[in-house]
């Protein structure tokens, strides 16, 4: 494993989560009180050059991350290098993360803004066309192979590797795996979308990226099939099923797209000669 396989829980990781008082119900427990850790989500607004873009609802874990995956799979930078600094500044009403960026990125971020608010769940509020969605991304240049064993070893270590989620129990994880199905890096959060824009943002300011692929632990929507082709991932396996608007964009992508990635097995939607046999 590479030196930051987990999401640990750093400075701003003890605000990942929050413990409760609750009443849990149970077989041996009526009403007892208990305590219980509940996962946090909070607006972080994405400030660049003095300007905000975006707010999206996210767990503060890992924020830089998210600030260099969400800025690549946006399309607002074109690599990492791009951002001379990012600040985070908390807030009585939620975060703000403050990038500086280069004049031309920012030059051509002002002529396309329009205003985005995310949450857990949509990848397309606040746009102003059908023209914006970008249902066909170009396609990507890795064309990444794997064993079936590789890949079904990968998602049987993920869980351990979720110490977000093992706490709260509501964690969507992405994660980096090599090609002997070893994982090299994970990032959680409570929407899948935004576990992926931190994973992308990890591998990027980590410098040259290993070759691997990612899986997730959530469903396959099109904004995910759509940020791993703008961050050149040839292959995103998910533990949950596909939409069909994810497979039409992965295999117009060259993305070899598999879901119930589970124990049992696993079923390929797109591109299927790249699962290898054993």
């Amino acid at each position: 494993m590479q030196d930051d396989p987990l999401n640990e829980p750093g400075e701003d990781g003890a605000a990942g989560w929050r413990a409760l008082g609750v009443r849990r119900h149970g077989p041996d427990a009526s009403g007892a009180q208990a305590s219980d850790m509940v996962a946090e989500e909070v607006p972080v607004a994405l400030v660049f050059n003095g300007v905000s873009h975006a707010v999206m609802m996210v767990t503060p874990l890992d924020l830089e991350d998210f600030a260099v995956g969400f800025s690549l799979s946006e399309r607002i930078i074109g690599s990492a290098a791009d951002i001379y600094d990012i600040e985070c500044v908390h807030g009585a009403a939620g975060i703000e993360l403050r990038l500086t960026i280069a004049g031309a990125c920012f030059a051509r971020l002002k002529e396309a803004r329009r205003s985005l608010t995310g949450n857990t769940g949509c990848g397309v509020c606040g746009l102003e066309s059908l023209a914006a969605l970008d249902l066909a991304p170009a396609p990507v240049s890795a064309r990444t192979e794997v064993a079936r064993s590789a890949l079904l070893r990968a998602f049987e270590a993920l869980p351990a590797l979720q110490p977000a989620n093992a706490l709260t129990g509501a964690m969507h994880a992405a994660a980096w795996v090599d090609a002997d199905g070893a994982i090299l890096t994970v990032r959680e959060d409570v929407g899948r979308h935004n576990a992926l824009d931190k994973l992308i943002g990890a591998l990027a300011r980590g410098g040259p990226r290993r070759p691997g692929f990612a899986i997730m632990s959530s469903r396959a929507s099109y904004e995910l099939v759509q940020k791993a082709a703008r961050a050149d991932i040839g292959l995103l396996a998910t533990i949950s099923a596909p939409t069909a608007l994810a497979v039409r964009m992965a295999e117009q992508a060259g993305i070899c797209l598999i879901g119930f990635a589970r124990r049992q097995g696993c079923v390929v939607y797109s591109h299927a000669e790249r699962l290898l046999a054993e």
